[in-house]
C-alpha cells in the first residue's frame, strides 16, 4: 500500500510544478455537493483496508479508499459503529470522501458531528509531503487541531490518506415513536424535551408527526417511550435509513434543496415544503428558493443557509465575512500553496 500512497504523492507533485488542477475522489457518491467539480481526478480507492481496529480502545483506523459499508461491517461485527450516523449517498461510498464532506446522519444532535470523533490523520498536502497529524487517543493535540480542519475540507487541503476515529458501542435497543403535531409543536416539543434525560438519539418531523428515536439500555428505552407516548414505528430502522441517505419521499422529489443550520428554537420558516431534524437545528426546505430570500432568511433565524442539491450554485453557498474568508484563504495557501486541489469546490474565492 505504501506504493500507491507514492503514486499519489508523486501525482500530486508534478501536478504542483506544473500549476495542473487536480480533483480528489473516493466513490464519487457527494459530487452533487459544492460549486464544481475541477480537474482531473486523482481516484482515492486503491488506497484502501483497515490499518488498525481495537475495539477495546473505541478506535479504528482506516485508508481513505476504504469503502464506508464494509467499515461499519466490521465495526457492527464487534458491537460498535460510527455514531456520527454518516450519510453514504452510495454503495461507493468511502470513509475518506465521509470525513472530507464532513455530513452527520439523524444521531448527530446526541452524539456529536464527524469531526468530533477525528483523532488523527495522515494527509498528503498540495506538495505531495506526507504528514501526520493528532493520534489515536481523545486528548492528544496541543495547539490547533488541524485533524478536525480536515472534515469538511471536500479535498481542498490535502489527500486524506487514513483516518483514525473514535467508535462507540451499538445501543442495546432502539425504538421509534411517532406523534402526529404540527410543526410549530413539534419544535416546541422538542425543545422541552432536550432539556430532560432522554435517551432521544433522533428526531424528524415530516408531513405533519413527529418522529423520534430512543436508543439505549432497554428499560431506559421502554420507561422513555411509555412516558412520551405515540405509537411505535415497526420499521423504525428503515424509516431512519431513508431520511440519513435522503431516500424518503420528501427528498425524492425535490429538484432545489436547501440545507438551514439554526437555532433550535427558530419558528417554523415560511419557506416551502419542510423537514426538520436534530430537534430542530436543521431544517430541509425543498423550494426553488431565490438565494437572497434564502439567505437572509437564515441569518435572522441566527444561522446560514446551503444549497445542498441543486443546478445553479453560485450564489447558493454559506456566506463568509470577510475575516473568515480570510482565515480560509491561508489555510488554503499553508496546506495548497499552488492552490491545485480542488478549486472552487466550496468557494469561488479558493
Amino acid at each position: 500500500m505504501q506504493e500507491v500512497l507514492q503514486q499519489f504523492s508523486e501525482t500530486i507533485r508534478k501536478a504542483a510544478a506544473e500549476r495542473a488542477q487536480l480533483r480528489l475522489r473516493g466513490g464519487g457518491s457527494k459530487d452533487f455537493y459544492g460549486l464544481a467539480l475541477i480537474g482531473e481526478v486523482l481516484d482515492t480507492r486503491a488506497y484502501a483496508g483497515i490499518v488498525e481496529y481495537e475495539p477495546t480502545e473505541l478506535v479504528v483506523t482506516a485508508r481513505a479508499g476504504t469503502r464506508l459499508e464494509s467499515l461499519e461491517a466490521t465495526l457492527r461485527e464487534k458491537g460498535q459503529m460510527l455514531a456520527f450516523e454518516p450519510p453514504h449517498f452510495s454503495e461507493e461510498a468511502t470513509i475518506g470522501g465521509c470525513i472530507a464532506a464532513g455530513f452527520s446522519g439523524p444521531r448527530r444532535a446526541s452524539a456529536g458531528a464527524a469531526r468530533d470523533f477525528v483523532l488523527g490523520v495522515r494527509i498528503l498536502n498540495g506538495l505531495g509531503e506526507d504528514l501526520r497529524f493528532g493520534g489515536q487517543v481523545m486528548k492528544n493535540v496541543a495547539g490547533y487541531d488541524v485533524s478536525r480542519l480536515m472534515a469538511g475540507s471536500f479535498g481542498t487541503l490535502g489527500l486524506l490518506a487514513e483516518v483514525s476515529l473514535k467508535v462507540l458501542p451499538l445501543p442495546e435497543e432502539e425504538r421509534t415513536l411517532r406523534l402526529e403535531m404540527a410543526e410549530a409543536q413539534a419544535i416546541d416539543t422538542l425543545n422541552r424535551w432536550a432539556a430532560k434525560p432522554l435517551p432521544i438519539s433522533g428526531s424528524c418531523h415530516v408531513d405533519g408527526a413527529l418522529h423520534v428515536r430512543l436508543s439505549g439500555a432497554a428499560p431506559a428505552v421502554s420507561a422513555a417511550a411509555a412516558k412520551l407516548g405515540g405509537e411505535t414505528v415497526a420499521e423504525g430502522a428503515a424509516f431512519w435509513n431513508s431520511v440519513r441517505e435522503q431516500e424518503h419521499a420528501f427528498f425524492t422529489g425535490a429538484t432545489s434543496l436547501w440545507r438551514f443550520s439554526v437555532r433550535s428554537t427558530t419558528a417554523p420558516l415560511d419557506l416551502g415544503a419542510q423537514l426538520l431534524e436534530w430537534n430542530g437545528s436543521l431544517r430541509w426546505v425543498s423550494a426553488p428558493l431565490d438565494a437572497a430570500q434564502a439567505h437572509a432568511a437564515a441569518e435572522k433565524a441566527g444561522g446560514f443557509a446551503t444549497l445542498f442539491r441543486g443546478n445553479d450554485k453560485r450564489h447558493g453557498i454559506q456566506k463568509l465575512s470577510a475575516g473568515l474568508l480570510a482565515v480560509h484563504k491561508k489555510l488554503k495557501r499553508a496546506f495548497d500553496p499552488q492552490g491545485i486541489l480542488g478549486p472552487g469546490r466550496i468557494h469561488a474565492d479558493f
